[in-house]
């Protein structure tokens, strides 16, 4: 059995322990519906963790279950922590039992893991509902269990479940919880909003009156279930808090947990804390990304600072603005934290969206007023049609150069396609197209099966073209989205298609409309390829 204390100081590169970020994702935030973590899965997360440079990972809860305390014995011998302590997750000792004797008590020491964090009871009615056990009891398995872990050398921070919920019903036992634990050893008490219903100045309010009444050191653990995680847990940093709880993306049980991102821009770009190693905010949107990756999420999008729309501006009114100055419309430098601005071109762009586009597309429009004069126009008229050419870049930088060469790039022609669509007596189907293309002064008709009737087409326009250009090779649809758009005539709708394609190296994403999805796939497939070949380096035939 393990029961010393580990000696990892040396292993370390720790900030000033006077302000703790405490990352929780492998515990509380695997707890959200829809992850399912292995434990490779939260080595990888640990890895990311301790990269950006949260001082402490909760890994999860040894002895509860065993894949946690293989998670620990793994941690130990195969991660080398350069910032982030490893912390195990448990409760207090059993009502009218001994620490020393708790299984559960045994397991955390038996992790290794250097802190403990323990569960306890802050609220009345749970004490007595939930543990069948008295007030005083209560207190005496805080105390005992923090003293235990204490005499084996663990540092041991105590979470306070429902505090706030419980500070509402009695006070004076919500404190006298901290206070036992504070007492009996514990570094920090943190104090808990277990079913997220807190506002800002309540939470503020709270942790004023708990740290001037008990003299505990007081961190926070704030859910998100008024939409408040990210504001309470701030307002307790402004009350005097110097530890906070949060995890990677918000990820958690109902709808989440304060977001470890916003929570450590706002620390260090707001209230100019130092709470990571110098230069780790510049890595914050590659590891959100990261993690998400790892749990299957995507990434959401309008995330603050690390969203894909988090600096991505639209009105026209933003644009002409950021062109004189982006911190116009902007509340800091999206490099400070690892993002890009983005332009975005839809039928509320003016001229200046255009140009700033065009700039960040590479492309040099030369102050050219009637050129993007017609580029704004253009979109107009397309989007009217259906056309979005915010999420897809790579069809708006071929209507650019169209318009500023005076003609589209001249790969390939299209003369026609064909689908055949064959349903068989034994209900399986054959899917069939035939295109006919010229490139370089050659006609060019090829057939192929898929199936589908898309991946038919996809496959026929690939027999026809890769002989003559053989980078094609290498590209590959990676997404594909239809949306049927109201019509005027009932099934007479209008269909658009984004795909998404890659080469091995990028991705770019390009759209079709049409009055049938086989014609809409078919423009947004042309786009894709004659994109793939602009990007290859490959000079137009035509």
């Amino acid at each position: 059995m393990t029961t010393a204390a580990p000696d990892d100081n040396d292993r370390y590169t720790v900030l000033d322990d006077g302000f703790h970020v405490f990352d929780t994702t492998l515990r509380d935030g695997a707890q959200r519906e829809g992850i399912n973590l292995t434990v490779a899965d939260k080595l990888a997360i640990a890895r990311h963790l301790d990269e950006f440079g949260v001082g402490f990972i909760e890994g999860g809860w040894p002895g509860a279950n065993p894949r946690d305390t293989e998670f620990f014995a793994r941690a130990r011998q195969e991660i080398d922590f350069r910032h982030a302590r490893l912390v195990a997750f448990g409760a207090t000792r059993r009502p009218n039992a001994v620490a020393a004797e708790d299984p559960q008590v045994k397991a955390l020491l038996e992790s290794g893991a250097p802190v403990v964090t323990l569960v306890a009871k802050s609220h009345d009615r749970h004490v007595e509902l939930a543990l069948r056990t008295t007030l005083d009891e209560n207190l005496a398995m805080v105390r005992d269990t923090v003293s235990h872990l204490r005499s084996h050398g663990r540092r041991v921070f105590v979470d306070c479940e429902h505090f706030f919920d419980g500070y509402r019903a009695d006070p004076a036992y919500a404190k006298a919880v901290v206070r036992t634990a504070h007492e009996a050893g514990a570094d920090v008490v943190i104090l808990c909003d277990t079913n997220g219903g807190m506002l800002p100045a309540q939470v503020q309010a709270v942790v004023a009156t708990v740290l001037a009444d008990t003299g505990a050191r007081l961190g926070i653990h704030a859910q998100d279930d008024t939409g408040c995680a990210v504001a309470n847990t701030l307002a307790a940093v402004d009350a005097g808090a110097t530890h906070v709880q949060c995890t990677a993306n918000g990820y958690g049980e109902r709808v989440g947990n304060a977001n470890l991102f916003p929570v450590v821009a706002a620390l260090e770009l707001k209230y100019g804390k130092q709470v990571l190693p110098a230069g780790a905010l510049r890595e914050m949107t590659r590891i959100s990304h990261a993690v998400a990756e790892v749990v299957n999420l995507t990434p959401s999008t309008h995330q603050p600072y690390v969203g894909l729309s988090a600096f991505a501006h639209k009105a026209g009114l933003h644009a002409s603005a950021i062109k004189v100055d982006p911190d116009l419309y902007q509340h800091i430098d999206p490099e400070q934290v690892g993002n890009t601005m983005r332009m975005l071109v839809s039928d509320m762009a003016g001229r200046a969206s255009v140009e700033l586009k065009g700039r960040e597309l590479g492309v040099d429009l030369g102050g050219d007023r009637e050129l993007v004069g017609r580029v704004v126009e253009r979109v107009k008229e397309r989007e009217l049609r259906g056309y979005t050419y915010e999420a897809a870049d790579a069809s708006f930088e071929l209507l650019l150069r169209a318009e500023a060469e005076g003609r589209a790039l001249g790969y390939f022609r299209t003369e026609s396609w064909r689908v055949i669509v064959e349903d068989r007596p034994d209900g399986s189907h054959a899917n069939e197209a035939t295109v006919k293309l010229w490139a370089k002064g050659e006609r060019i008709v090829a057939t192929a099966e898929g199936n589908g009737p898309v991946n038919a087409l996809d496959r026929a326009m690939r027999v026809g073209l890769e002989r003559i250009y053989p980078q094609l090779a290498k590209l590959e649809l990676i997404d594909y989205r239809v949306r049927i758009l109201e019509g005027r005539h009932g099934t007479g709708s209008t269909t658009r298609v984004l795909t998404t394609t890659g080469d091995g190296t990028g991705e770019w994403s390009t759209v079709g409309v049409g009055d049938n999805i086989i014609a809409a796939s078919w423009q947004a497939l042309e786009d894709a390829y004659t994109y793939g070949l602009l990007r290859a380096g490959v000079e137009p035939a035509e």
